[in-house]
């Protein structure tokens, strides 16, 4: 299995707002960037996306260490997303999990890599991590 290291962030100018999600792979010396944006959306939704798209870009299977700053998307993949299925798509409290059309979009891209989800802190000079926020923030910029 081909070894990839993938950095992603998401942000957003108000919440809602006009939002973006950026992406870095790293695979040995080779490095991808992605970005994109959407006119009107949340940080959480942008955050989901760029694990998404970076999941999306792999060609086959991978080993892969996944590092966002988003503890959303960390406790959601690794923690509540067995039970809110268990629960058919609901919280603890009964109510309709927020962004499940995403989370459901992330369960298949996790299915066939082997991933260490990592956290990282935002915006204290993780050279990967400011690599996906600026191009989170070229995704903004770039809707025009």
């Amino acid at each position: 299995m081909k070894s990839v290291v993938i950095y992603t962030d998401g942000a957003c100018r108000g919440n809602p707002g006009p939002g973006g999600w950026g992406v870095l792979l790293c695979a040995g010396d080779k490095r991808k960037e992605l970005w994109g944006g959407q006119a009107n959306t949340t940080n959480n939704r942008m955050e989901l996306t760029a694990a998404i798209e970076g999941l999306a870009a792999l060609k086959g299977p991978c080993e892969l260490v996944l590092y966002t700053d988003s503890t959303y998307v960390l406790k959601g993949i690794t923690e509540w997303l067995p039970q809110w299925k268990a629960r058919n798509w609901k919280t603890a409290a009964k109510k309709p999990v927020k962004n499940v059309d995403l989370w459901q979009r992330l369960e298949q891209q996790i299915a066939p890599h082997r991933i260490d989800w990592r956290w990282v802190r935002g915006h204290t000079g993780d050279p990967g991590n400011e690599r996906a926020d600026a191009l989170a923030n070229r995704g903004i910029d770039e809707l025009g």
